[in-house]
């Protein structure tokens, strides 16, 4: 009667578990010189010369906030869309001095939803390479959703600047891109939109749908030669953030969006600036949902009590 070998019997198992590991190791060193290479292609290098006027001459800014200085810079025409004709008037004079490129403006409210067919007759006849998405509104302060003062407009306003104006500017602009093959639209969404932000409900829920329906449309028209991004920034030290003192992770829009513009054609979607995108891997990807929703709602419980606390006191 032959004897057991221990040994013998477990050295084809041993020899599994090696190959095992062994692939298992190979194969995450190769994804992550995979990550590496392409970050550095992403942050490092960038996208070299692709937005310039030979997309189309002109760029359309939506609200005028981010990309005005970056794309005048690179030789395009510019369309100003925003409410103040006052403000309009002194951002298309300052491109015009400094960059000595052709400006024109339109004065709409996207809080309504009749302006379009004057923003379309604005837009007529010109050769729009770029559209900047970026008019949007926030809360005046985290606020429960059923203690918002006068809800009902407040959901209807922000649903028409935040969602309808994303949409229907694309509608118009889209058509002659499509026909040019050519042209690209950066629709500014948010981190908000990446998860659940409660006490700014809405404002997360509609930043949600501009990043699906760049996502979306995006998958749609990029076989066509048309380049749909999504973006979506933490913090920038704005008016609408209330940030007064830029610091790395909440840079002044200059500096974001001198980052962000190197990832159009990249990155479909795009926190836009390397430290964002390391907060965002970080909230999505390592963090539990519960987690970034409980310290979302302290926070933004916080930010409540102080506004109501400093409102009493007025």
């Amino acid at each position: 009667m032959e004897s057991f070998n221990v040994v013998e019997t477990l050295q084809p198992a041993e020899r599994a578990l090696f190959w095992v590991g062994a692939l298992t190791t190979a194969s995450l060193a190769l994804w992550l010189l995979y990550k590496i290479i392409t970050g550095f292609r992403i942050w490092v290098l960038g996208n070299g010369d692709l937005l310039s006027p030979k997309l189309g001459k002109w760029a359309g800014d939506l609200n005028y906030l981010l990309s005005l200085s970056q794309l005048a810079r690179r030789g395009f025409s510019m369309m100003l869309i925003s409410r103040s004709q006052e403000k309009l008037d002194d951002v298309a004079k300052s491109l015009e001095c400094a960059y000595n490129v052709e400006t024109k403006t339109i004065a709409v409210d996207y809080g309504q939803i009749d302006i379009y067919p004057k923003i379309e007759k604005g837009l007529a006849g010109l050769e729009i390479g770029v559209l900047v998405n970026n008019v949007g509104i926030s809360y005046p302060y985290p606020e429960f959703f059923l203690h918002i003062p006068d809800l009902e407009n407040f959901i209807t306003n922000m649903i028409n600047v935040n969602i309808t104006s994303v949409c229907q500017m694309t509608r118009l602009v889209l058509p002659r891109m499509e026909a040019r093959a050519k042209g690209v639209i950066l629709n500014i969404s948010s981190a908000s939109g990446m998860f659940p932000v409660p006490l700014l409900t809405i404002y997360s829920s509609t930043k949600a749908f501009v990043d699906f329906f760049s996502l979306g449309l995006q998958a749609e028209y990029k076989c066509k030669g048309i380049i749909i991004q999504s973006v979506l920034p933490f913090f920038v030290a704005t008016k609408m953030t209330r940030i007064r003192k830029p610091t790395l992770d909440k840079p002044t829009p200059e500096r974001y969006v001198a980052a962000e513009l190197t990832t159009v054609g990249l990155q479909d979607q795009t926190n836009g600036y390397f430290p964002h995108a390391v907060m965002g891997w970080v909230t999505t990807v390592l963090a539990p949902i519960k987690l970034v929703l409980y310290l979302g709602l302290r926070m933004n419980k916080a930010q409540r009590g102080g506004y109501l606390r400093r409102r009493k006191l007025r």
